[in-house]
């Protein structure tokens, strides 16, 4: 059965980093009934939700998401390029250790997971305020013999690429091309959110079905009629924090627990 590790709201959520969005006040109990039925979803989906140990000092911690990239070979755990951030990693990567090997994104690079997009072999990773350059280049290094190609794309006016764009199906992009260039995807299908629906682009490829925000029927509409089965879920008091349905998990594929446990050290 695959996995999906989540992380507890914080009582500390209004605390959050914002980049992009007017801080408003966020109801943490609210939050917590929204992510308790997100996790529920996935479990439908046919998920088993593993929560890792829980980060109450850190407003951002359910944004799990940020803090791994999990691949077929080994996971990537991120140095985030909000430093409050640099504490929520460590439990994610224990938790992560019994499924993958892990590697770890050395200073000077910053990489937020909500900055990679994984589409077979390539990983699209955005040039935003929160992953940089030599994230990419690292990436690159250490992904590249590995068989993947690492493909930067710019992201602008939201906080992260998968802000902008997702995959809900293999070789199918749903995006907003006023946050990222449609062109770096032009070998694909790409399919835009409504105009008046800005951020519908971030969904969840979650096994046979793509788990989308509420709110965005006209988007959600665009999905349906490529034939995919769409489950929807409240996230309107975690958008608050600039969060969508990709943040609040890290999925891990089945691969039958024969991760080695070990860490490789990849400088």
């Amino acid at each position: 059965m695959p996995i999906a590790l989540t992380r507890a709201v914080s009582p500390r959520i209004a605390e959050c980093e914002l980049t992009h969005l007017e801080r408003e006040p966020i109801d943490a109990g609210r939050a917590g009934a929204q992510h308790g039925a997100y996790e529920a979803a996935l479990r439908r989906l046919g998920f088993e939700i593993r929560r890792v140990a829980p980060a109450p000092e850190h407003p951002d911690g359910v944004f799990i998401e940020d803090t791994a990239v999990v691949l077929e070979e080994v996971a990537v755990i991120t140095r985030p390029g909000a430093s409050s951030r640099r504490g929520e990693v460590g439990g994610v990567a224990e938790a992560l250790a019994g499924h993958r090997p892990v590697v770890r994104v050395p200073a000077p690079a910053t990489l937020d997971g909500g900055d990679v997009l994984l589409d077979g072999r390539t990983l699209f990773v955005g040039d935003s305020a929160r992953t940089n350059e030599v994230a990419h280049g690292w990436l690159r290094e250490v992904l590249g013999p590995r068989g993947y190609t690492v493909v930067v794309v710019p992201v602008s006016g939201c906080l992260h690429l998968k802000t902008a764009v997702t995959s809900p199906a293999a070789g199918t992009f749903l995006l907003n091309p006023e946050w990222v260039p449609a062109s770096a995807f032009a070998d694909a299908e790409v399919v835009e959110v409504d105009r008046s629906e800005p951020y519908a682009a971030n969904v969840l490829r979650a096994g046979e079905a793509v788990l989308v925000a509420a709110g965005a029927p006209r988007t959600r509409r665009r999905l349906e009629r490529l034939g995919l089965a769409v489950a929807e879920v409240d996230v309107s008091e975690l958008a608050r924090a600039e969060a969508g349905v990709t943040c609040c998990s890290v999925l891990v594929p089945d691969r039958g627990e024969t991760g080695s446990g070990s860490e490789d050290h990849v400088r």
